[in-house]
């Protein structure tokens, strides 16, 4: 089962003349959805800020081994994915129906290109259910209101937040978000995120320069923030071991994964 709605707001007409930030990842990624545009700026950040693949690569790792976490161990079968980009080979519906082919999956992105796309998405194993919702991660109450349709938020929830808080630039409005999204879902329900950092421990500096260039240069606007900045996100949730950490280390299964400067977590609502 399957379907797909916008929210309030709606999407702008698609704009191919300007690098956008979902086609520029997959273009990092080695997918084939983005314009000559998101090859040209992706390169040139890349030049910049060469860790930027490694960064890529190791946030959709981190995707997979928290989604066969949450639903093969923790037994969760709802999961509202906010910031979806480009679906690409094992998306969050993919893995967990693999697991548990009964879990109900909300897409959440307001790109049209992603949108156009959506269909990909929707695919869902005929036990369960996938939803696209056409929303702004800015308007939390809307996303959660539209994803009630799908999901039964007395049951716990998994939300995915993977390299999309980086796009709300106060961070006191960030925080807000999660805390409004995670506010409105049940004891039990989790919360997962990437974020991109500033630490020189992890190399975060040269995301300086990077991302002033991106922010003259593509949408939407990004920061990157410490990792204090981050662990705020999580207050009042139950950071989960191995706590706020690279995200090609969290649960990598070896000691020898390479750090990136991108922090990954998942926390459980008590």
């Amino acid at each position: 089962m399957s379907e797909s709605h916008p929210a309030e707001g709606g999407t702008a007409r698609l704009n191919t003349t300007v690098a956008h930030n979902a086609r520029v990842w997959n273009y990092w990624i080695g997918g084939k959805d983005h314009y000559e545009v998101d090859q040209r700026v992706g390169e040139h950040v890349a030049g910049m800020f060469p860790v930027i693949r490694a960064v890529a690569r190791a946030d959709r790792d981190f995707l997979g081994r928290t989604v066969r976490f949450l639903a093969g161990e923790r037994g969760v079968r709802q999961f509202l994915d906010i910031g979806t980009g480009l679906p690409t080979v094992d998306n969050t519906h993919e893995i967990a129906q693999r697991i548990a082919p009964e879990s109900r999956i909300v897409y959440v992105d307001n790109d049209p290109i992603v949108l156009m796309h959506a269909r990909t998405l929707l695919t869902s194993a005929p036990e369960g259910v996938t939803d696209y919702i056409d929303a702004d991660v800015h308007d939390p109450d809307s996303i959660v209101l539209h994803a009630a349709e799908t999901l039964d938020l007395a049951r716990p929830v998994a939300v995915m937040m993977l390299g999309i808080l980086n796009f709300v630039l106060d961070t006191d409005k960030a925080r807000d978000i999660v805390h409004r999204v995670m506010a409105m879902v049940p004891s039990g329900s989790f919360v997962v995120l990437t974020h991109p950092t500033f630490d020189a421990d992890l190399g975060g500096e040269g995301n300086i320069a990077a991302m002033k260039f991106w922010n003259e240069n593509a949408t939407p606007p990004i920061t990157a923030r410490t990792r204090a900045e981050i662990a705020g996100f999580l207050d009042g949730l139950d950071l989960l071991e191995p706590g706020l950490v690279p995200c090609s280390q969290w649960r990598a299964g070896t000691d020898s994964a390479a750090a990136v400067p991108q922090f990954g977590a998942v926390a459980v609502k008590p």
